[in-house]
């Protein structure tokens, strides 16, 4: 792999740790405002293992 392409990839997992991370605190916040909503928690569970198999194949 050049040194580019990994650069790229390594970007491309570092943005989605912070999209999931970010997620996390918007659906917390919503949770303790609004109560929870399964729907939500289930959709961040999914981007997160999405993220840790991201950052898994780009090792």
């Amino acid at each position: 792999m050049t040194g580019s392409t990994h650069d790229s990839a390594h970007r491309s997992v570092r943005t989605m740790g912070a999209l999931t991370a970010g997620a996390l605190v918007a659906v917390t916040a919503y949770t303790v405002v609004l109560g929870g909503d399964g729907w939500l928690w289930f959709g961040w569970v999914v981007l997160g293992l999405l993220t840790l198999a991201m950052a898994v194949t780009q090792s």
